[in-house]
């Protein structure tokens, strides 16, 4: 019970934050603001206070009332100190961001309200809190993106996001009903220990199936994305927030449920499928926008596939360490992109950037190769380091071709020393950088989560394709400049500009093409 009170401290200070907003919801609502930054303080401390409880007695899952009940484990106490830290980053900023607006008093209300749906997510035990946790946090999305109701954009986004979160909601609840029917409790804990016993295999596979289509819905996977990247038209606070345990819900929720996603494979060759290929859509995409937070949107929707593709892959560990670490860098982008416009307009250019040749391309990849063989020989030969699955290989394989991409900048005939001397520095950074917070992560989840399965016939062949693509589209992209010039390219890059035109798909299939709902 101790356990279950000082987590549930966190929700309840930011629930009379937004009680206090929409009580007055009007411009500059006396101390809203000073309040809501006050009880995202409270909040970190909570999270920290949780922390010490988990270290002191262990995971445990605490119940506060029937359906409400507290996990405390490694994974809820990162996800709590996540989403504590970058809300309160974000109510700070929120707090200037809005103010003198109309409705200043009733946004800071529903930012609280979202952080509280989504705490009360990531610290769920049972299967209701966790359920009610996911709607509300839906719900208090759609409020905010309808924070300027007049603009046309902002309901198109918001009726998009709705239709797709009320489908993910459906899915979950279904998938709630069968894991509770099938493992014959709605503890989390309980599931996931019959999970891992073998328990109830038929409805195991079936409850994977559904949480992966929830999962894909809540993150914005191909060909439901649309909404994500019309989000520009909501304040800057909202595009960060999105990042506090919001649009990587769906990665969450994979991770939470380790043990039954693993009960179907051919759920997981279907995130590897969709996950890989949102990935790359969406990093193609990013490359062809002018605007920058339309361009950090697209990035969000690539980076969201490549988590997708991560959980497909069973390396659940580092789909963990990949939400931690894109929600802090993702929402620092959103909240700094007006300076950075500004810092970069004022840049003097000197000339014509270097463009490497294909040979030093070529130079880039076996050179980063290179420097991914001996981080691995390194790192294994560290005690206790363990051998790494062939996901994880893998996947570093497909961190390292963005390593060479950096790295044939700087070996470009026109490029200055000290760029090669920077980039070389920098790729080693980013190398060592990346097996140390995998060989953390892993340690940190041990025992939470389960170990990467051996790859079967299927499993191989997508890791190939995975790293095949990735590969392929990362050499397009270092040669990109020296064949930018071709016609061909010029109607490829309209193409990607439009994001192949599947969002417009969409908005048909939705009729919100010539009917935009008001709210």
């Amino acid at each position: 019970m101790t356990a279950a009170l000082i987590v549930y401290l966190a929700p309840l200070s930011l629930i009379f934050c937004a009680a206090l907003g929409f009580l007055r919801p009007g411009r500059r609502p006396g101390a809203v603001a000073q309040a809501a930054q006050a009880a995202g303080l409270v909040t970190m401390a909570i999270s920290i206070a949780a922390v010490a409880v988990l270290i002191s007695q262990g995971p445990q899952t605490a119940a506060l009332l029937p359906g409400l009940s507290v996990r405390l484990d490694i994974i809820s106490m990162i996800m709590l100190c996540l989403v504590s830290f970058v809300g309160w980053v974000v109510l700070r900023y929120a707090s200037t961001y809005v103010d003198g607006e109309a409705r200043q008093g009733a946004f800071m209300g529903w930012m609280c309200a979202t952080l509280t749906a989504v705490l009360l997510l990531v610290t769920a035990g049972h299967l209701l809190q966790l359920v009610l946790a996911w709607i509300a946090t839906s719900l208090c999305l759609h409020q905010l993106l309808l924070f300027y109701r007049d603009r046309t954009q902002a309901r198109r986004a918001a009726h998009k996001k709705l239709v797709t979160s009320g489908l993910s909601n459906l899915v979950l609840i279904a998938a709630a009903l069968v894991l509770w029917r099938g493992f014959g409790s709605g503890d989390i804990a309980t599931i996931l220990s019959g999970a891992q016993a073998g328990a109830a295999p038929t409805a195991a596979v079936w409850a994977a199936a559904l949480i992966a289509l929830a999962a894909v819905l809540k993150s914005a996977q191909f060909p439901t994305h649309g909404w994500l990247t019309e989000v520009m038209e909501t304040p800057t606070p909202v595009s960060a927030l999105l990042h506090a345990g919001v649009i990587n819900a769906g990665g969450f929720l994979m991770i939470r449920f380790a043990d039954v996603m693993l009960a179907s494979p051919g759920v997981l060759a279907v995130l590897v499928m969709l996950g890989g290929f949102t990935a790359i859509f969406g990093g193609m995409v990013m490359l062809t926008q002018s605007a920058v937070k339309t361009s950090l949107a697209w990035s969000t929707v690539a980076q969201m596939g490549f988590m997708v593709l991560q959980c497909g892959l069973a390396l659940f560990p580092l789909a963990l360490l990949h939400i931690v670490a894109h929600s802090l860098y993702k929402a620092h982008a959103f909240l700094g992109s007006g300076g950075a416009v500004d810092a970069v307009a004022q840049v003097r250019r000197p000339g014509p950037i270097a463009v490497p040749s294909g040979a030093k391309v070529g130079q880039a990849f076996l050179l980063a190769l290179a420097i991914y063989g001996l981080m691995t020989v390194g790192f294994a030969l560290v005690p206790g380091s363990g051998a790494k699955s062939p996901q994880a290989i893998a996947l570093g394989a497909i961190l390292i071709f963005g390593v060479a991409y950096l790295i044939a900048q700087g070996l470009a005939g026109a490029a200055p020393r000290a760029l090669t001397r920077a980039t070389v520095i920098y790729a080693l950074a980013a190398s060592l950088g990346y097996f140390a917070l995998q060989a953390c992560a892993e340690a940190l989840t041990a025992g939470t989560l389960p170990a990467t399965p051996a790859p079967g016939p299927l499993e191989w062949a997508l890791i190939v394709l995975a790293v095949l693509s990735f590969g392929l589209v990362a050499v397009a992209q270092a040669l990109f400049p020296l064949w930018a010039h071709h016609p061909a390219s010029a109607g490829l890059r309209v193409h990607l500009t439009n994001g192949l035109y599947a969002n417009a798909v969409f908005d048909r299939l939705l009729g919100s093409w010539s009917k935009t709902p008001n709210s």
